[in-house]
């Protein structure tokens, strides 16, 4: 390629010369500008003052927009030049076919196809590769496959094209049916064929095709390069075979940031965070990704300190985290209870522009509410531009928990009447509410119109919520009817839940009625022994505390921490 330097000098000379409008004297130039893809708009202007251009500048200008952010623009010159007397010839296809594919035009693409075929072009091995590409790119994959069908020929590019047209369009099984007819075809495939096979046996999820394709790779000496080693290390990452994603990724001749993200992720999604952590830390160079998977794997892990600690070693770097590092920080800040951190790291998000889209509005209502703050989460919802049903249910559940059950039952009557769809979660928070404000026909009310009015399967946890409302109002024996009309087991934490509330109220038959089906179902539980005990010694009925006592020592059952045994020396 000519410095640019010289390209103008020249360019001058034949402006200067008035030969900037012959077409032979032009031509170095024009081939010049339009191989810079910023001199676009320079290529053009040359062209346009080009006398009777050549089929050959035509074809320049028209592969220049092909190739650029107007493809559209090429598919109007082609016209152009048709109109002025010249046909084209094959290299003209090919440049009009790849603007067809990148316009998403399959119309204009199959002119094209039609004049290729008037005009002899169809034989050629480029033009049926561009016309399968064409095809594949519009998502009109018969149409690619009945030429790819025809050809007399075939290369690499041309299985390629239409293994990426199946893979674009999701259809991974035919992705590796092809890819199974390549090899028995006794083609070599490339890095962008195992590119696209490897994200095909991701989608398809089957294990035992992708262990496959790992071995063919290595026995074939397929070259493994950047872009199928960093697709493989993601495929084994979802797997959860690290030690060959290892494999691959120290194989691997040349790494980039994608490479040291994609094990980093794979660890920490396989619950591996002191790995995930060696990786991190000696990675060359990291970017948003790399901070925003070790945080939210540090996250995901229960490691809530682990998580803030390295969000704030990240604020000291340049990297500026987006919304989903922010709203994994503000998660461990909600486990926390911390709720200076959480603030802090709102007013960061302040003050560095972060978009406070409904992902972190939500994680922000969830960080403040944990945290006891309501009216702080109140200021956030309201603040909000938009909201989701995550968001109403949040601020609901949120209220409800931390004793404010009437203005979260006020927030759940707005909520319907913004015609906000209630969700499951959305449910369980409102029934807390009705719990904790003691209404029970309308916390009733809430639970038969789920299934009656939005839809909804109630799940263990609304009959459970509906147990703790008829309980705490006092209905001991209603909850015990409505349990048993359950039209599912209760489990161990509705019992626990009732057992509790017979402590409280002193119901002794529902009480020994919960300790019989828990001890049944939770036998290893020491919470089940304790919490009868105390009820029996409540009521004064001391052999059967004792007998409770003796069964929690005597038997195989997982002591509470904290619990001694003490025995009398005779």
């Amino acid at each position: 390629m000519e410095k640019l330097v010289f390209v103008r000098e020249l360019h001058a000379r034949l402006i200067k010369t008035n030969r900037h409008t012959d077409p032979s004297s032009i031509f170095d130039v024009i081939r010049s500008y339009s191989l810079r893809p910023s001199h676009l708009h320079t290529t053009l202007f040359v062209f346009d003052r080009i006398e009777r251009p050549t089929l050959s500048i035509w074809n320049i200008v028209i592969r220049c927009y092909s190739q650029s952010n107007r493809p559209i623009f090429a598919l109007q010159l082609f016209d152009e030049m048709r109109d002025r007397g010249l046909m084209g010839n094959n290299l003209t296809s090919i440049y009009v076919l790849k603007a067809c594919g990148r316009a998403q035009d399959a119309g204009f693409g199959g002119k094209v196809h039609a004049l290729s075929f008037k005009m002899g072009f169809i034989s050629y091995l480029y033009v049926c590769n561009s016309l399968i590409h064409m095809y594949a790119s519009c998502g009109q994959l018969e149409c690619a496959k009945r030429v790819f069908d025809e050809m007399p020929e075939r290369d690499l590019v041309s299985w390629n094209s239409m293994i990426c047209g199946y893979s674009q369009c999701s259809r991974s099984k035919d992705v590796l049916r092809l890819f199974d007819l390549l090899r028995k075809a006794d083609l070599i495939p490339d890095s962008v064929t195992m590119v696209k096979v490897i994200l095909a046996c991701i989608n398809v999820g089957d294990k035992s095709i992708g262990e496959f394709m790992a071995k063919y790779i290595k026995e074939n000496n397929v070259g493994m390069d950047v872009y199928p080693g960093n697709t493989l290390i993601d495929m084994y990452g979802k797997h959860g075979s690290m030690g060959l994603a290892r494999e691959v990724f120290d194989q691997m001749e040349e790494r980039n940031v994608v490479s040291w993200n994609a094990m980093i992720s794979g660890y920490a999604k396989a619950g591996d965070l002191t790995e995930a952590r060696k990786l991190f830390d000696q990675m060359p160079k990291r970017d948003v990704i790399s901070w925003t998977t070790i945080i939210t794997g540090y996250s995901r892990g229960d490691q809530f300190s682990d998580a803030v600690s390295l969000f704030l070693d990240m604020m000291k770097t340049n990297v500026k985290p987006d919304e989903i590092t922010v709203a994994s920080v503000l998660s461990a800040c909600a486990h926390l209870g911390s709720l200076d951190m959480g603030k802090a790291i709102h007013d960061y998000i302040r003050k560095n522009n972060i978009k406070e889209d409904v992902y972190i509005g939500n994680s922000l209502i969830d960080m403040y509410c944990k945290c006891g703050s309501t009216e702080k989460a109140l200021q956030v919802f309201q603040e909000m531009e938009t909201k989701d049903s995550v968001s109403w249910t949040s601020v609901i559940s949120g209220l409800a928990v931390n004793g404010n059950a009437i203005y979260a039952l006020e927030l759940f009557s707005k909520m319907l009447m913004d015609n906000i769809q209630p969700t499951h979660g959305t449910f369980v928070g409102i029934l807390l509410a009705c719990a904790h404000a003691g209404v029970v026909d309308k916390g009733l009310e809430y639970f038969e119109s789920m299934k009656r009015d939005y839809g909804l399967q109630p799940e263990m946890k609304h009959y459970g919520c509906v147990v703790d409302l008829l309980s705490r109002s006092g209905n001991l024996e209603r909850a015990y009817e409505f349990m048993l009309q359950m039209p599912i087991a209760p489990d161990v934490i509705i019992w626990r839940m009732l057992l509790g509330a017979c402590k409280l109220q002193g119901n002794m038959v529902l009480s020994k009625i919960a300790t019989n089906r828990l001890l049944e179902m939770d036998p290893s539980n020491s919470g089940n022994y304790i919490l009868s005990s105390n009820i029996f010694a409540g009521a004064e009925r001391w052999d059967d505390a004792m007998k409770m006592r003796k069964m929690l020592k005597d038997g195989d059952v997982v002591k509470p921490s904290g619990w001694s045994s003490l025995q009398a020396k005779s």
